[in-house]
């Protein structure tokens, strides 16, 4: 916990970030108006954004477990917040707001280790690349759940009012569950064959609790893509593939990182 380390830039962003999604959940649950949150959300979207990019290339870079799940949510609420203008019957849920502000706390709270000194410049791009992909599939997983919602309640006959059709749901969720595949399989191979120069020799690249998980996600995601294109899968099948595969990678850097930093407090 390096609360105290915070520089003034860091915390100004992290709270007015975290005001901001307070104020937009405060609107989605109709405790305010509607346009009050909406330009909360945008607000604080832009906030989180910059604190994310002077988190990796400020004065002081770090990167971490909680920073990672950062990215990973305001990867979720920007995409979540274009969708909803493609797509106007889309709301943006209090829940997600909520998640917001809760994650910029928690990385205010575990800003991560410093970067080490061997390491490449670019490195933070390779980590944002990696993370990338982890928002994209937790898009996937969101899509996911929205599907199976609607294909719940479409088997109820309940209404469906404020919902995107099951198809295009489907649609959706699979080619976030393809970009994400790309951008992970970019990520492992730039850390397998590049791994020396990004990490620098001493932190290479190693077969690790990391390197395992975020491979088994990838064979995961691999069946899924196949088993889609091939054998048609769809509905339940599916969606279990993509939440081991999602769970499998948070488990392979949020999950070893967590356990570094938190439980056995280590550097990397």
């Amino acid at each position: 916990m390096i609360l105290a380390s915070a520089t003034p830039i860091t915390l100004t962003l992290a709270l007015g970030a975290s005001i901001a999604y307070a104020a937009s959940a405060a609107g989605a649950a109709r405790i305010l108006g509607q346009t009050l949150p909406r330009v909360a959300v945008w607000l604080a979207w832009c906030l989180h954004g910059l604190l994310l990019a002077w988190g990796l290339w400020g004065s002081e870079p770090r990167f971490g477990f909680a920073p990672a799940l950062s990215v990973t949510v305001w990867l979720v609420g920007l995409v979540y917040a274009v969708e909803s203008h493609v797509f106007p019957q889309l709301k943006t849920p209090w829940l997600l707001s909520g998640a917001g502000s809760a994650a910029v706390l928690l990385a205010l709270i575990f800003p991560g280790n410093t970067l080490h000194v061997s390491a490449s410049a670019w490195l933070p791009l390779h980590w944002a690349l990696g993370i990338a992909s982890y928002g994209l599939f937790a898009i996937a997983g969101v899509h996911a759940w929205l599907m199976t919602r609607a294909e719940s309640r479409m088997r109820l006959a309940a209404n469906a009012n404020g919902e995107l059709p099951l198809l295009t749901l489907e649609r959706l969720t699979f080619r976030f569950v393809n970009l994400g595949f790309a951008l992970l399989t970019a990520t492992l191979l730039a850390g397998f064959f590049f791994g020396n120069q990004l990490y620098g020799t001493s932190h290479a690249i190693k077969w690790d609790h990391k390197t395992i998980f975020s491979v088994l996600s990838w064979l995961t995601f691999a069946v899924l893509i196949v088993g889609r294109a091939r054998f048609g899968w769809r509905g339940k099948r599916a969606v279990r593939f993509l939440y081991t595969g999602s769970g499998l990678l948070l488990l392979g850097y949020v999950g070893s990182r967590f356990v570094m930093e938190v439980v056995l407090r280590q550097t990397p």
